[in-house]
């Protein structure tokens, strides 16, 4: 794609300043992702519960109530996923795979994407200070943190120089803007000035220059709120290697979940975008759907009555290392997060949580080709229906 912005180095490849955000469950898929990639970006797979992708897993896990053979299965399918992207990519871009801290079996999946053959892995909803031990062997995958201020990225760094490693890059998500679980301790916090772009960007490149860190050395790429054309050069100006975006690219005609999944994202209103209390203890956002409305109203029963029962988790994975239901923690949700994201994916209005971020979509509710998406976030240019 022809475009006057700026390229940036990762891992000795040049890539269009767009990293397309992983997200679960099924939602950045290998079709998505390889599309991406093959333009010349950075695709993401999002790492958790791929195996709703594949019917012969689904199949096979229908009635599994065994936690090793469904995380088997998952792997299974990240496997397919990685390999079947880097091919759609044909050497373009750049493949990654996203990795939540907060998953049981976080390393086990880092494991199996670098064995697949994947080029990056970007790890966020906890600090990934053992990111470099999970990716021992493996030294041409970059590894990307996901923070959300400098004092994380601080901590982060500190760890890893005694590594002799550092970040390849560092994507730092707005937690007022982002979709999905963000990176704020409270729902309080999330709206909380310390993470404006421009704040945050100073103090880490001051940080760089208290380490001895080059500024050019590590990549800052900002993720939260970014729609526009407008938004992107805004960022790179304050020093920003490329940027993040979810949303506008999970409603895109490649995008993997359910047609009836992107029609939700695309068509919701500002007033149904709500951040809640997800079961994994940190704030999330989503679409106040019919499920999401009903459950919101029931919350604080539910959590006055919150109590630990292994037994409560719907699918037997135990996905999360902690879970509200599951563990009884009262301030946090209490619903099995898999099955309602599982349901979204396959587009059930009635059942599903919708992550999504906050801002206005590009094309409005129009489903779009990543092509067109990517052009216009690098150039202005929207198609002629569309332009103005």
């Amino acid at each position: 794609m022809v475009t006057d912005l700026p390229l940036f180095n990762l891992k000795g490849k040049r890539l269009l300043p767009i990293v397309q955000g992983g997200m679960g469950v099924g939602v950045s898929a290998h079709r998505l992702a390889g599309t991406v990639a093959r333009k010349g970006g950075m695709g993401t797979i999002a790492s958790i519960d791929l195996r709703h992708h594949h019917p012969d897993l689904v199949e096979q896990g229908r009635h599994c109530r065994d936690k090793e053979k469904l995380d088997s299965m998952n792997l299974i399918a990240l496997d397919r996923e990685v390999r079947t992207a880097l091919a759609m990519a044909e050497g373009h871009g750049m493949v990654a795979v996203n990795v939540m801290k907060a998953v049981t079996e976080h390393a086990a999946l880092i494991r199996q994407a670098c064995e697949s053959g994947v080029q990056a892995v970007v790890m966020g909803a906890g600090l990934p200070l053992d990111l470099p031990e999970m990716t021992e062997g493996y030294p041409d995958v970059a590894l990307i943190p996901i923070l959300s201020e400098s004092r994380g990225v601080g901590i982060v760094l500190k760890k890893w120089m005694r590594k002799n490693r550092l970040p390849d890059a560092i994507v730092i998500e707005h937690p007022h803007y982002a979709g999905g679980h963000l990176g704020s301790p409270n729902l309080q916090d999330v709206g909380n000035a310390r993470f404006d772009f421009p704040g945050v960007l100073e103090g880490i490149f001051q940080l760089f220059k208290e380490l001895g860190i080059e500024r050019e050395r590590i990549p800052l790429i900002p993720a939260g709120g970014i729609n526009s054309h407008e938004k992107i050069r805004e960022l790179l100006a304050l020093g920003a290697s490329a940027v993040q975006i979810g949303t506008p690219f999970a409603v895109t005609a490649e995008g993997d979940a359910h047609p009836n999944f992107k029609k939700v994202l695309a068509e919701a209103r500002p007033e149904e975008i709500v951040t809640f209390m997800s079961v994994a203890g940190l704030p999330a956002r989503g679409v106040l759907t019919p499920w999401l409305k009903n459950y919101l109203s029931r919350e604080g029963k539910l959590q006055a009555c919150a109590k630990s029962d292994r037994q409560r988790c719907a699918s037997s994975l135990h996905c999360l290392i902690q879970c509200g239901l599951r563990d009884g923690i009262a301030r946090a949700g209490q619903f099995c997060i898999d099955a309602q994201l599982a349901a979204a994916l396959r587009g059930d209005v009635k059942k599903g949580l919708f992550f999504r971020g906050s801002e206005s979509l590009p094309f409005g509710s129009a489903i779009r080709s990543v092509q067109e998406l990517m052009e216009y976030f690098l150039t202005g240019f929207k198609p002629g229906a569309l332009a103005g």
